[in-house]
C-alpha cells in the first residue's frame, strides 16, 4: 500500500483518539469522586456540629453541657451501630466547645471574652452599663485523606506533612442569653 493511500485511510483513528483522551477522562472522573468524598466529609462535620448545638437545651443533670455537646457531635459524625455511637473516625478530642461573652455598651462598642472552661466562663460578667450576650460554640475538626496524594500548585497542609491530609472544620453556635 503506497504511503498516500495509508495517509488517507481513517480506520483506527477513533481508537487512537480515545487512547489520547482516556487518561484525561479517567483523571477527571477520579477527581470528581475524590472531591465528592471530601465534600461529603465536610457536610458530616457541619451536621454533627449543628446537631450538637440543637442538644444544648436537652442536657441533663447526669452530664455537663460540654460533654453532652461533644458526645452528640461525635455520635452524629460517626453514626450509630446497634444504638451505640461508633468510635471512629473522630473522637471527643476533635470537638472543641467555646463559651463567649459579648458586652455591648450604649455606643455599640462590643468587648468579647472567650473561654473553653464553663466554670471560669460563668464567673465572667459585664459591667453594670453593658448588655451581656452569651454564646456557646461547637467546632468539629477532622482531616481528609484523598484517594490520590496529588497536591496541585504547590499546596502543602498547615502541618507541612502531606500524609496528614487536608484539615477540615465545621462550627455551629447558639446564643444562650
Amino acid at each position: 500500500m503506497p504511503f498516500s493511500q495509508l495517509r488517507a485511510d481513517e480506520r483506527g483513528a477513533a481508537v487512537i483518539e480515545l487512547a489520547m483522551v482516556a487518561p484525561m477522562l479517567a483523571l477527571m472522573t477520579i477527581g470528581v469522586v475524590d472531591l465528592s468524598n471530601a465534600y461529603s466529609r465536610k457536610l458530616a462535620l457541619e451536621q454533627g456540629a449543628q446537631r450538637a448545638i440543637e442538644k444544648v437545651m436537652q442536657t441533663t443533670e447526669l452530664d455537663t453541657v460540654e460533654n453532652t455537646l461533644k458526645t452528640e457531635a461525635v455520635c452524629q459524625v460517626n453514626g450509630m451501630e446497634n444504638g451505640v455511637c461508633k468510635t471512629s473516625p473522630i473522637s471527643a478530642n476533635n470537638v472543641t466547645v467555646t463559651y463567649r461573652l459579648e458586652c455591648n455598651n450604649a455606643g455599640s462598642i462590643v468587648s468579647t471574652q472567650q473561654n473553653t472552661d464553663s466554670t471560669a466562663f460563668d464567673q465572667l460578667d459585664c459591667n453594670g452599663t453593658e448588655k451581656p450576650q452569651r454564646y456557646i460554640e461547637v467546632k468539629v475538626t477532622d482531616s481528609y485523606q484523598p484517594m490520590f496524594k496529588l497536591h496541585f500548585l504547590g499546596y502543602k497542609p498547615a502541618s507541612g506533612n502531606l500524609a496528614a491530609g487536608y484539615q477540615m472544620q465545621a462550627t455551629a453556635g447558639v446564643r444562650t442569653e
